[in-house]
């Protein structure tokens, strides 16, 4: 049992606006927590980065999170659930999840021909992680990774509809094709922005996981396990969401509100090298 109060929020990070996707399910699926999201605007992206490198911004990102009094925290970055999870389990006392496991049981569970592709950052696809804990669930699993370096900036530049984000995914995807896979992870938090591009490519035939809406069910068993679920009702709608970024805020608040269901109103600049 963790000594917390079930009024406090659940602290949500990622390396920049992508993570939103998954404060987003959190929102839609648990509407009685609170949330503080921390986007590491200002050394996105963590695709591309060293696991050491990666592990320090998560537990400088933890640390300031811990001083917002979260009662449990998201890792809503999939680079950062792979290279720095497990560390930040065993250093702080606190409840935290990723989004890796939660995609990776849901794939698991949905395919029927054991054959699953996983897109994702560079980092996150070298690392092979979705193929470890995919494995953890059914060793006889076949794992095809494919990283889609370039979705990220399309996804924030806001080209969800366009031909030139139909092309991308035509040239990334269509090696998927050749090789009967029929359930693919969307293994990046900016991905399921452009899941009917996605899927457009792919067919219908391929059952898409998104790990930000597996991640949102598996944090509510978390606080019910925990006995930290928020009560219903009890927090001021004014005061249920928190942004904090480590730079930029105009452009995320003008991202987020171009996917958020709640209006985001400010976002708070920290120097997050403090932490």
């Amino acid at each position: 049992m963790f000594e917390t109060k079930a009024s406090a929020p659940i602290g949500v990070f990622d390396s920049g606006v992508g993570g939103l996707t998954v404060a987003r399910e959190i929102i839609r699926q648990i509407p009685n927590e609170r949330i503080v999201y921390f986007g590491d605007t200002a050394r996105v992206p963590y695709g591309s980065k060293s696991k050491d490198t990666v592990k320090r911004y998560s537990r400088q990102i933890v640390r300031f999170l811990l001083t917002k009094d979260v009662k449990a925290i998201v890792v809503a970055c999939n680079t950062a659930s792979a290279f720095a999870l497990e560390d930040l389990i065993s250093e702080f006392d606190i409840p935290i999840i990723g989004v890796i496991k939660p995609g990776a049981k849901a794939a698991v569970e949905n395919t029927k021909t054991k054959r699953i592709g996983v897109i994702g950052t560079e980092g996150t696809i070298r690392s092979a992680i979705y193929t470890e804990v995919i494995h953890e669930y059914d060793r006889e699993a076949i794992v095809l990774g494919k990283p889609c370096p370039l979705f990220v900036p399309l996804v924030e530049e806001g080209w969800l509809h366009d031909r030139v984000t139909d092309e991308v995914a035509c040239r990334y995807l269509n090696e998927f094709k050749d090789r009967d896979i029929d359930t693919l992870i969307m293994g990046c938090t900016h991905y399921p922005l452009l899941r009917s591009t996605i899927m457009k490519t792919m067919g219908e035939n391929v059952f898409l996981v998104n790990p930000a809406y597996e991640t949102a069910n598996s944090l509510k068993r978390l606080l019910d396990e925990n006995n930290i679920s928020s009560p219903e009702d009890l927090i001021p709608k004014s005061e249920m969401y928190d942004f904090y970024v480590s730079d930029a805020p105009r452009k995320f608040v003008d991202f987020a509100n171009s996917i958020m269901p709640v209006e985001v109103e400010t976002a708070t600049q920290v120097n997050i090298e403090e932490y």
